[in-house]
């Protein structure tokens, strides 16, 4: 068991929580970021990033954040490979133990910690991921112009990835598994009327196909849950619009959270939690869009309006 002390503990290891070490290093406060199971968050799922300022040829999602922990450790900033288990926000100095057995003492806290995307769980759904198969349409519409994609979901994301995929697409295939959406009303309007727009109703998917050389989605399997009917649709990208899961777990008695597990940070626009000195940042903050440079510029303000809360406490 080893103990740590630090001015800023950060915990979470992607664009939002890396950001923000890379500025607190650079204010000299020492930070530590706690990188948890899945260091690079949802960024490594992705094969290839067209849209993030700076790259002018794609760059692979591994590659962005690994290059984020390297400027991270270069500016300064230590990194631990753990995940913290358990907290005391009680009052600071907060005290964070890990997985590791290890103890964590800090003035503040930057909550980074990301939300996982809900996934259907089906055969070639993993092998696929990245190649045909996605949960952000603006990060992967553009490689399907002209090119026939189904969007599974019937909330407003997935109507919303529908939407921004037909402006892009030949033809979108939503694929729900009732008989009606969830999503406004008037987004609904939009869909059901958009002329390269099909839905399937009350289907699921039941296995996605494809080349292995080069790797790539070709078809996918659904069936009818009314009359068990299986028929095989062939399409060139499946992206999931089925949810995220907030990972707050161990800060459910500790922080206001909204219905969907997201924590709540006050005023609207601010990272400061309900906690005195504890911020969040990033995809584990309540919000509609998921974006790696919205998740970095959080991490940007969680980190500014930390440095100014350690200020004050001096």
């Amino acid at each position: 068991m080893a103990e740590y002390k630090t001015p800023m503990l950060i915990i979470g290891a992607g664009p939002a929580g890396y950001t923000a070490g890379i500025y607190a290093a650079r204010a000299e406060l020492n930070p530590i970021i706690v990188t948890g199971h899945q260091p690079g968050g949802q960024l490594t799922t992705t094969n290839e990033i067209e849209n993030y300022p700076g790259f002018v040829e794609p760059i692979k999602g591994q590659k962005l954040v690994d290059d984020m922990r390297q400027q991270a450790l270069n500016v300064g900033c230590r990194i631990i490979n753990d995940t913290i288990t358990e907290i005391d926000f009680e009052a600071p100095p907060y005290i964070c133990s890990s997985e590791k057995h290890n103890q964590y003492q800090s003035d503040c806290v930057i909550i980074a910690t990301g939300a996982t995307t809900k996934w259907l769980d089906v055969p070639g759904e993993e092998k696929f991921r990245g190649w045909g198969v996605s949960s952000c349409a603006t990060c992967d519409g553009f490689f399907y112009r002209g090119k026939c994609v189904a969007v599974i979901g019937g909330g407003n994301s997935a109507v919303e990835e529908a939407l921004y995929l037909a402006n892009l697409a030949s033809q979108v295939i939503v694929i729900h598994r009732r008989d009606s959406l969830r999503a406004d009303k008037i987004l609904q309007d939009r869909l059901l009327n958009h002329p390269r727009v099909t839905v399937l109703w009350n289907t699921v998917v039941e296995e996605i196909f494809g080349h292995d050389t080069p790797p790539a989605v070709a078809a996918l399997k659904v069936k009818n849950v009314k009359n068990d009917v299986e028929s095989t649709l062939s399409v060139d990208g499946i992206f999931v619009a089925i949810g995220h899961i907030p990972n707050t777990g161990i800060f459910r008695s500790h922080l206001d959270l909204d219905q969907q597990g997201y924590i709540l940070t006050y005023p609207t626009g601010s990272c400061q939690t309900n906690v005195s000195g504890v911020f969040a940042a990033g995809d584990v903050v309540s919000g509609n869009f998921k974006q790696a440079i919205l998740a970095a510029a959080s991490g940007c303000l969680a980190c500014l309006e930390a440095e100014k809360y350690l200020a004050q406490l001096k």
